[in-house]
């Protein structure tokens, strides 16, 4: 056991160990070694540059505090805690500034160039000659060129920015677990499914106690809690209130976002500005697929123009509906009524809930299918380890290996194999329920990634996926929906795009590929959740091991778009609030951010009796991180449309076809960013992606009759 437990890359991490207390002095010492390493390639004299000294020592000089900063930022995710926020916030200027400081060093960027015009650099084999054209081009970007004055400030917006967005997230996590809704009264609950009923009592036992607790129900702001509330209560003003608290959130003290937003947009436009870009759109996007900020927003805006018919229509829809339940005039709905009529729309139409389908997705059927399902796609075998916790072994599984040390007893650890070859490609951790430690949402991190030493023996990768899905209850296994069902094998995409990666320079490898395409692995996988052959793997029963009957599947499907030009559009007005924050209004953001927004993306919102807020002021895609999806949340929609041609080679050749999988395992898994990204994606399909597919496979295109 190392001395320095943040600093250990030989093994799984000690998670005990890693102790608040421990950050800032190990995170000082790997500052200090990286440091050093710099120095080292600093201190070459001419002509003594190779790519082994240069390159790839630049790409391995900050290892120790990519590794130890990333355990760090993870537990602030899954383990929030005082203690380790200030410990965290201590050391985030120091850490911001650092990395900050490496393009911008002249010795180091002096160093690259003069590499770069050896004789060695003329003749590098491919994936070396991408790794230094990489460099070359990061460099670049973050202001190696500029003169000293406008580094020096580039520096200084570089640590601000990232405590800003620190700060931004924490009021995000915190305003979600400040608020909560205690009902006592069970006839209040009407409507509300029994799993979501059970989940409430055990949430009001964990927070008020277990004599108090198991008289009340508590709601929270949490997914799981919060969506089957807004969908099936019949209590019109407990879905006010529960609708109005998310509205709020991160607009009200004590955890008000709009300074903070404003003063994110304006740091990232003043770098823009000293990069010689007309806005941080430019920035973020040069060396992704869209280009730049036009081609993005004009990506966005012909999706809006070929949806807006189909979104307009069920909008009109659904006011009819609910004017002809209650006998009542046409008239705009309420925000909070949106969820609930739509849900008694879709079951009229199509006899069809979304619960009906909850039975059939216990979570460990879902996981244990989905793993069968990448054993005979993609030829991988995922086998589960037994893990410990505070000393207690949490989950045992029968295994000759030792069992992985665990962050929190739920966080189950797995080994991924090739089957043909037996070989560990790589592991991961598994974290999927909420808590009040945890910040919300569903994601996907990498812990290590594994690259070829001398011999050419490659150490397996290590990643995670988290999630705040169903927990299970005193009498029920976690019961899901097909929702969060696609969300987990959304996660997994990601995971498998980074484990099966096999690029021999880290930096290259798995998910360090442009935005726009890193969804393509994770979203195609969603596409299984719909294929009656692959979901029999995994959707069955939690008590008589049967699949989805038929006519439910039938139901599911039909239903499967509906209001899909609402749901397209809510994605599209996320996208186009984006880039017009970044594009227009960082360059002067006015008083009122959000009456502005409103204005300006007006065409995207549905039209409601109470005007909804923009999610501007909780949207920590974009401001929870320095980069984050900042100007590239289109990057989903323009996956989207990837993943949705790709698959279609798929159901062509057969979705469970081993060929078709190896291929896609082949040409995007494995290859990370060692080519162009649209050159691994007509690899793929042997063509340039068909813009159409993500309107057809919605039921959005417009067909001539």
């Amino acid at each position: 056991m190392s001395e320095y437990p943040f600093l250990d890359r030989d093994d799984h991490p000690s998670w005990s160990k890693l102790s608040p207390d421990r950050i800032k002095p190990e995170i000082t010492i790997a500052l200090e070694r990286s440091e050093q390493n710099l120095s080292t390639i600093r201190n070459l004299e001419p002509g003594e540059h190779t790519f082994s000294n240069t390159i790839k020592a630049i790409e391995h000089a900050t290892l120790d505090l990519n590794h130890a900063w990333g355990l760090v930022s993870h537990l602030d995710s899954v383990c929030n805690s005082k203690e380790l926020r200030s410990a965290h916030n201590e050391m985030l200027p120091k850490v911001s500034a650092f990395w900050a400081k490496i393009s911008l060093d002249a010795k180091l960027w002096n160093a690259v160039l003069s590499f770069s015009k050896t004789k060695e650099a003329k003749s590098l084999n491919p994936i070396d000659k991408r790794l230094l054209d990489e460099t070359l081009a990061d460099f670049r970007d973050e202001g190696a060129d500029l003169p000293t004055h406008k580094k020096e400030r580039l520096e200084k917006l570089s640590s601000d920015l990232a405590q800003i967005t620190q700060k931004f997230s924490e009021q995000v996590l915190d305003a979600t677990n400040a608020w909560q809704l205690v009902v006592r009264d069970e006839t209040k609950l009407k409507g509300l499914p029994e799993t979501a009923k059970d989940a409430a009592r055990l949430t009001a036992i964990e927070k008020l106690g277990k004599e108090e607790g198991k008289k009340a129900w508590v709601i929270t702001l949490q997914a799981p809690s919060l969506m089957p509330a807004l969908q099936y209560l019949d209590d019109d003003e407990l879905r006010r209130q529960i609708w109005s608290a998310s509205d709020e959130l991160g607009c009200s003290d004590p955890f008000d976002n709009k300074k903070l937003v404003s003063k994110i947009l304006i740091l990232r436009q003043e770098k823009a500005e000293l990069l010689g870009k007309p806005d941080f759109s430019e920035v973020a996007l040069s060396r992704r697929m869209a280009k730049c900020g036009k081609n993005a927003d004009d990506f966005i805006s012909d999706l809006h123009q070929k949806t807006l018919p189909f979104f307009t229509e069920e909008n009109k829809e659904l006011e009819t509906f609910k004017a002809e339940k209650n006998g009542s005039d046409v008239c705009l709905l309420e925000p909070w009524e949106v969820g609930y009529w739509a849900e008694k729309l879709k079951k009229e139409r199509y006899d069809f809930d979304d619960e009906d389908l909850r039975p059939y997705f216990p979570i460990q059927s879902v996981l244990d299918g989905m793993f069968n399902l990448v054993a005979r796609v993609f030829g991988l075998k995922i086998v589960e380890r037994s893990t410990v916790f505070e000393g207690k072994t949490s989950q045992q599984i029968h295994s000759s290996e030792q069992p992985v040390e665990v962050w929190h007893p739920d966080v189950r650890f797995y080994d991924l194999f090739d089957s043909a070859s037996n070989k560990l490609l790589g592991s991961f951790y598994a974290d999927w329920h909420p808590r009040s430690s945890k910040r919300a949402g569903a994601w996907m991190n990498h812990l290590k990634t594994g690259e070829p030493d001398e011999k050419g023996y490659r150490p397996p990768h290590l990643g995670l996926i988290c999630g705040n899905l169903t927990a299970p209850t005193s009498t029920k296994p976690a019961l899901l929906t097909h929702y969060e069902v696609e969300t987990i094998f959304h996660e997994f995409g990601h995971l498998l795009h980074h484990l099966c990666g096999e690029v021999p320079h880290r930096s290259l490898n798995g998910v360090n590929v442009p935005w726009d395409f890193v969804e393509l692995p994770s979203q195609i996988m969603e596409n299984w959740c719909w294929e009656r052959e692959s979901l029999d793997l995994f959707a069955r029963h939690h008590e008589t091991d049967a699949p989805i009957p038929e006519d439910l599947f039938t139901k599911m499907i039909r239903a499967k778009n509906f209001m899909a030009g609402n749901a397209m559009m809510r994605q599209l007005a996320f996208s186009k609030l984006d880039l017009v924050m970044h594009r227009s209004l960082a360059k002067d953001p006015p008083e009122d951010m959000e009456e502005s927004l409103q204005k300006l993306i007006e065409e995207y919102f549905p039209k409601r009796n109470t005007r909804p807020r923009t999610i501007a002021m909780r949207f920590s895609h974009l401001f929870g991180d320095p980069m984050g999806y900042a100007s590239a949340y289109y990057s989903y929609k323009w996956a989207e449309v990837l993943d949705a041609d790709a698959f279609t080679r798929f159901q062509k050749e057969g979705i469970m076809n081993p060929d078709t999988g190896h291929a896609f395992r082949k040409c995007i898994l494995s290859k990370g960013n060692s080519r162009p990204v649209d050159e691994l994606f007509h690899d793929f399909m042997g063509r340039s992606p068909d813009s159409n597919a993500l309107l057809i496979r919605s039921g959005l295109a417009i067909t001539s009759s």
